[in-house]
């Protein structure tokens, strides 16, 4: 096994691999969460009642395995069961999308940046400070307004605003990449720029990069919880854990258990990708620690 074998004789991945499999905050997060994916992908089966199907028998009823309502039901009578994990479903979607839209566009940009350098990477760099000048919040809000409120906007219109921290770490990255030996010689081979960049200045700008967007997906999931409140993220009759927070938040005092249940695994969710970011990070970086 890696994780017996002396120090000396292990690679760098494998040395990385036991500091993961040792944090057991990180270990457990992954368990945890796990089981929240297999709930949200499989769970909706366990229940004879689809998400938006109404029980007119059983409105706004509290938890009840006889009826087969296991988290109870909402103000219209649909399972809040099948609700929180379907729209656990979209959450967790709209958190790996949209950090997969900032990952694609936030490296490419960084690395051409950083490798280029001089008046190139100055222009390129004040554009994103000009974004960053932007209220974001405001940036979404106009993109959902303007041009309707699809789930695959989300996607992009999250994706578009979390882009810029990563674009500047991957620059950073890539300038420190440019100076050394390796990339001299990709140089003096004849090789263009371009293969540079994509066969050794991206490359070996990942480790920071997987860090970075295992924090991004929470941020993306609360960031869309936060427009499901304000009414601008996922439209009925589906849902999402925001979606469901939302309408909970109106019934809290007589039905409690309508906030309770999607702001639970919403908490859970976060605080396990919290931690398995803070674990990959101590791993590939241990002088971090």
């Amino acid at each position: 096994m890696t994780r017996d074998l002396p120090n000396n004789m292990m690679t760098p991945g494998q040395k990385a691999w036991r500091r993961w499999y040792r944090n057991k905050a990180a270990m457990t997060s992954v368990v945890i969460l796990s089981v929240i994916v297999l709930l949200c992908v499989f769970g909706p089966m366990l229940s004879p009642w689809s998400f938006d199907e109404p029980d007119w028998d059983n409105i706004g009823t509290p938890p009840d395995f006889s009826t087969h309502h296991y988290f109870g039901t909402d103000e219209n009578g649909r399972d809040l069961f099948v609700r929180t994990l379907h729209g656990g479903r979209i959450s967790l979607m709209v958190g790996l999308l949209a950090t997969l839209v900032s990952f694609f566009i936030g490296v490419i940009y960084g690395a051409i940046a950083g490798y280029r350098g001089g008046k190139t990477d100055a222009l390129m760099m004040r554009f994103v400070d000009v974004l960053y000048a932007l209220p974001f919040m405001f940036f979404v809000i106009l993109l959902t307004v303007y041009f309707g409120r699809s789930i695959w906007l989300i996607f992009i219109a999250i994706g578009a605003v979390e882009w810029l921290t990563m674009a500047r770490i991957v620059r950073g990255q890539s300038i420190a990449l440019k100076q050394r030996a390796f990339i001299e010689a990709a140089r003096m081979s004849g090789a263009s720029a371009g293969s540079i960049i994509r066969r050794h200045i991206i490359p070996n700008s990942l480790g920071p990069v997987i860090v970075y967007a295992t924090l991004t997906v929470p941020q993306v999931i609360l960031f869309e919880s936060f427009l499901s409140f304000l009414g601008l993220g996922v439209q009925e009759p589906m849902s999402s854990w925001g979606v469901l927070i939302v309408q909970g938040s109106e019934s809290m005092e007589s039905a409690p258990w309508m906030l309770l249940f999607p702001a639970s695994f919403l908490v859970i969710t976060l605080f396990c990708l919290n931690f398995m970011g803070d674990g990959l990070r101590d791993a590939l970086d241990p002088k971090d620690r």
